[in-house]
């Protein structure tokens, strides 16, 4: 016992009180960083869409109909990040990450493509079902049906997903901080 230092209950209790004040801050630090990532995939997602409600507005307004689609879009993008989001936690498509840029870019824009496509499917499956429709009255219909139409679907989502995918690669690549700055202006290069 000699020669040991006595460590007094205070300082047990102090102990104990950084180390839950730590975590503490790790749990807000990580729901804050969640909530930063779904407002960023909800902001892309909603300017998509809306561009896509903008678009089928305009056409559905040249033939004589006027629906307003962008409350659509605000759902849709909200829905879709979320999933995005989850997506990202279950690291869909990471392994692509130790290649060059290219494949990671590309790849995680056509997994989550086939991945929204998928959902999209779903949803309106289990709405359908929940209706009390037959499963192949549930299935929906899209881009005007067909594998055609499946297909034209799909590369607008490819193409439209790889700018959000090549920012956030190139984000993690050179650091969130360095892209702002080349983008912005106030780079040290």
């Amino acid at each position: 016992m000699r020669g040991e230092p006595i460590q007094s209950d205070t300082q047990t209790v102090v102990d104990a009180s950084n180390q839950t004040s730590a975590r503490g801050r790790k749990v807000m630090e990580r729901a804050v960083d969640e909530v930063r990532r779904f407002l960023v995939m909800f902001l892309y997602l909603w300017v998509l869409f809306g561009l896509f409600a903008l678009h089928q507005m305009i056409i559905l307004h040249q033939q004589g109909m006027n629906f307003t689609m962008q409350g659509f879009a605000l759902i849709n993008a909200l829905v879709l990040a979320k999933v995005m989001l989850i997506a990202e936690d279950l690291r869909v498509g990471h392994w692509l990450r130790s290649r060059p840029l290219i494949y990671p870019i590309l790849g995680e824009s056509l997994i989550f493509t086939v991945v929204f496509i998928c959902f999209h499917v779903v949803e309106d499956v289990v709405i359908g079902l929940f209706k009390g429709e037959t499963l192949r009255a549930s299935v929906p219909v899209i881009g005007g049906g067909g594998l055609a139409g499946l297909l034209s679907v799909a590369m607008i989502f490819f193409v439209a997903l790889i700018p959000f995918f090549a920012f956030r690669n190139l984000s993690r690549e050179l650091g969130a901080d360095r892209l702002k700055g080349l983008l912005f202006g106030t780079a040290v290069r």
